[in-house]
């Protein structure tokens, strides 16, 4: 009783000499004054009184903008003293009211709501942690450090995807530009001139860029997971894998490496998926594990692959991606794998024929007549490849259906290779016809 009664005639004490520095706008010393009343209130282990004094000292007529931030830094320290959840969470609630709208502490707030926001997910209230989260627009605060806000955006779009929020984690996700990774840290920063935001150094627990990158590609696979957007998952792969860290150790670089060739596979065929299996078989690091080289070098042939005995290759290798980094390929993945030997085999036979029956064509997938048709509608649908079937004759025809000027051109330039043959021949004769003459002639 007597400490506390102490404790207050101290705390009178220093609000006079707040009050008397606050309106001599003595800036310094205000500061010194509502840091040593926090001080005091932490040292006597009343938290009451401290989230009193914060909101108090806070309100006070024309308190310093120094010392409000001063006070919310100070206060942010005693956060890990505090003896148990509910005083923590109740100092951060006041810390957060009092910073609520005040630009010079908006870095501070957006930490106070990080931790709040992380206390909320440890006790398993991931909807509301995720919409704490989300009150806060980091992108538009220049005076934070880059890593940071790329950080707390990163817990934004992985609370989200928590949430099974898809939509929103697209959104907040578009906020981080990939090139922003690729900048060069490594370059002196230039010193900031008068009347320029300082920016401020991250805490010492962000990550450094490269693993926020790591981190950034790693939460894009899993949003494009969700739709299984094969392409897009091996794209986010591929920037792992470029990862410096990732590509100097071979025990990092392999399982990506198994999981770009096999995202790769599952892709539907298009020039974006052309140019990056190009570019995987150009790999040096590919010939480490020969058995995706293969599979990579029999969708790139011409030739037709049989179901069966490339199932049959790969299903263990298939089968232990389970184990591996990223876990599964997903419900639907040995079902679209098959699709796509299927889609590719029907690429190879419009390669090698203009007409072709579909019972032909049904026997060289390994398909019933029903399915092939099915099959070899749904890639003219989706325009991977230009064919008619003619139904009552069975026929499928490959040939791309030409427009008169087309036809037109083809006939010119066939005319004009008749009369270049026809000036050639013409010239010949004639020379033959005056060699011949001189002949005579002797």
């Amino acid at each position: 009783m007597e400490g506390k009664a102490n404790l207050e005639a101290a705390i009178e004490q220093l609000q006079n000499v707040e009050k008397q520095m606050r309106l001599a706008g003595d800036v310094a010393g205000t500061k010194k004054a509502v840091t040593e009343i926090l001080h005091l209130c932490f040292e006597a282990k009343d938290w009451k009184s401290l989230n009193d004094q914060i909101v108090l000292l806070s309100k006070k007529r024309g308190q310093l903008k120094q010392a409000v931030t001063a006070m919310v830094q100070q206060a942010m320290q005693y956060i890990d003293e505090t003896p148990d959840l509910d005083t923590r969470i109740e100092l951060i609630k006041t810390l957060n009211s009092v910073s609520a709208g005040k630009i010079y502490v908006e870095i501070e707030r957006a930490r106070l709501i990080r931790k709040l926001g992380k206390i909320k997910e440890e006790q398993g209230l991931i909807a509301e942690a995720a919409d704490l989260m989300q009150e806060v627009a980091v992108e538009t605060f220049g005076a934070m450090a880059k890593t940071e806000k790329i950080a707390f955006i990163l817990e934004q779009v992985r609370l989200c995807l928590e949430r099974q929020d898809y939509v929103r984690a697209q959104i907040l996700s578009r906020k981080i530009s990939p090139r922003v990774f690729d900048a060069d840290t490594s370059k002196e920063k230039k010193k900031p001139k008068e009347g320029d935001n300082v920016v401020e150094e991250a805490p010492a627990d962000i990550p450094s860029l490269l693993e926020l990158k790591r981190i950034y590609y790693e939460l894009m696979i899993r949003y494009y997971s969700h739709d299984n957007d094969y392409l897009e998952i091996c794209r986010c792969y591929k920037a792992i894998y470029e990862i410096p860290t990732v590509k100097e150790n071979p025990a990092q670089w392999t399982p990506v490496l198994r999981k770009i060739c096999w995202y790769l596979v599952l892709s539907p065929h298009d020039s974006m998926q052309s140019s990056l299996l190009n570019s995987t078989l150009e790999d040096k690091n590919l010939s480490e594990i020969p058995k995706f080289k293969l599979l990579l070098k029999q969708l790139v042939t011409m030739e037709v692959i049989q179901w069966t005995s490339l199932w049959n290759a790969f299903m263990d290798e298939f089968e232990s991606e389970k184990n591996l980094l990223g876990g599964s390929l997903g419900d639907k993945a040995a079902e679209d794998l098959r699709q796509r030997i299927i889609e590719h085999n029907i690429l190879v036979v419009s390669k090698y024929y203009s007409r072709i029956t579909v019972k032909r064509v049904a026997e060289l997938l390994c398909l019933s007549v029903q399915e092939a048709e099915k099959h070899l509608s749904d890639m003219v649908v989706s325009k991977a490849l230009v064919a008619k079937i003619d139904r009552p004759m069975g026929i499928v025809c490959f040939q791309v259906a030409k427009d008169s000027n087309d036809i037109l051109n083809s006939w010119a330039m066939n005319l004009e290779k008749l009369l270049d043959l026809v000036e050639k021949s013409c010239h010949q004769i004639h020379k033959e016809t005056m060699v011949h003459k001189a002949a005579l002639k002797v």
